[in-house]
């Protein structure tokens, strides 16, 4: 590739000369033109352009994904010094085994002293040793995500807790190893905690949440899906705690839980957007009730499919109330009828519902289809399976006309999801 050359400019040269850029601009000046670059691909382009500019692009570099062994982590330590956040995660249907290993690990402790962010995901090779590396050696690590990284225990993320007190994001979905002496560390060392994820960690009980919650109180975002042992007293006092805080709660299948924990959220917290409570049997239609009169103006996505109690009135009220909600799920909710949507739309406000999921509802018609739809306006994703008064055929007979951007899924797999509904919940 030819040199770059600066024709034009203050600096007096002869006619008809040309100066190269190299010569013109300093480090310094280069990184500033290089700061201007928004676009990926224009970053990227600024290295082909000599090894001046690869040199100062990649110490310029602040994110990585990568999948390399311990002698490319060395290169790439040299090359990147200033990476804050480095992705080595592997997709869970595809992932190798070992994949990143403690010895990797070791090398990123060593040699990224600065990072800020590190995703290991599914990395199922990585143990306890490369956790406390990590512990030890990168005290400004505030974003951590091991979902998935089976053979990691407590000894592990207590070093990781212990030795990163600035961490704001730790998930360790799926880690079965882990209990309530984790949650004790995060209270005594990481104040700033923010979102924690542990979906699937069945070992933790109320006793270690409130232990969080004692030294945690700024918690954003908390999911306890699959928690079994978690109850109402360690949510409640979570909601206590982290009242003005916490945004997104998701419950999903923590068959303890019940109104107190409901009532608690309504009672405390006003500023929350997202509540799973799928598969929480006990809860009824009072809780939600006051639930969706505190939340009236923060709700917006709220999954509560097999709340078995839930019945007509829960359901109006969250509609009619909640004016903000875009995404919600009723399925298998067996007591709602017509009539849950009957009346909703009365106040004369438009609702912004995009995703509503109604499979399996046994008593829901095409009739109270017609009444959702003439104040849903918005809707971008229905799932009506398995609901056996509703049909395609029915919904065309009756004349029902759908948003012109909305999917309608009538049959499939319960199993499968839609995109815009992962968004969400």
């Amino acid at each position: 590739m030819a040199p770059a050359t600066l024709n034009g400019g203050d600096r007096p040269k002869e006619e008809g000369a040309s100066i190269c850029i190299n010569d013109a601009l300093t480090d310094d000046e280069l990184r500033a033109v290089f700061a201007r670059l928004k676009k990926e691909d224009e970053r990227d382009l600024f290295g082909l352009v000599c090894k001046r500019w690869l040199r100062l692009q990649s110490s310029e570099r602040r994110r990585l994904r990568a999948r390399a062994g311990p002698a490319m982590l060395r290169r790439m330590t040299d090359r990147f010094p200033g990476l804050l956040e480095l992705d080595l995660s592997q997709s869970a249907s595809r992932s190798f085994y070992p994949g990143v290993t403690d010895s990797d690990l070791g090398v990123i402790a060593a040699g990224f002293r600065n990072l800020r962010v590190l995703d290991l995901q599914n990395c199922k090779g990585v143990t306890d040793v490369g956790m406390i590396s990590l512990g030890n050696d990168l005290p400004s690590l505030q974003s951590l995500d091991v979902s998935q990284c089976r053979k990691i225990t407590d000894e592990g993320l207590v070093a990781v807790a212990s030795g990163c007190s600035s961490l704001k994001r730790l998930h360790v979905a799926g880690s079965k190893s882990v209990t309530d002496e984790l949650l004790k560390a995060l209270s005594r060392s990481c104040s700033c905690l923010e979102d924690l994820g542990l979906a699937g960690c069945n070992n933790i009980t109320d006793t270690g949440l409130s232990a969080l919650a004692d030294g945690c109180r700024y918690i954003n975002s908390l999911d306890i899906s699959k928690c079994t042992k978690i109850g109402d007293i360690g949510v409640s006092r979570i909601a206590e705690v982290a009242s003005s805080s916490l945004k997104i709660l998701k419950l999903l299948d923590c068959f303890r839980v019940g109104d107190e924990s409901i009532f608690s959220l309504a009672h405390f917290c006003h500023n929350l957007e997202t509540l799973v409570i799928g598969g929480c049997r006990d809860v009824t239609d009072e809780s939600i009730k006051a639930l969706s009169l505190a939340c009236c103006d923060s709700l917006r996505s709220l999954r509560m499919d097999w709340c078995l109690n839930i019945t007509d009135s829960s359901l109006n009220s969250v509609l009619s109330n909640c004016i903000h909600l875009a995404a919600l799920d009723i399925g298998c909710c067996d007591k709602l009828t017509d009539l849950a949507f009957q009346s909703v739309g009365m106040g004369g406000f438009e609702s912004q519902l995009k995703v509503l999921k109604m499979s399996n509802c046994m008593k829901i018609t095409v009739s109270g289809i017609g009444s959702m739809l003439k104040f849903c306006k918005s809707l971008e994703y229905v799932d009506l399976r398995s609901c056996p008064h509703i049909t395609r055929l029915g919904c065309q007979q009756a004349g029902l006309q759908f948003p012109e951007c909305c999917k309608t899924n009538y049959d499939g797999s319960l199993s499968e999801n839609e995109t815009i509904v992962d968004v969400f919940f």
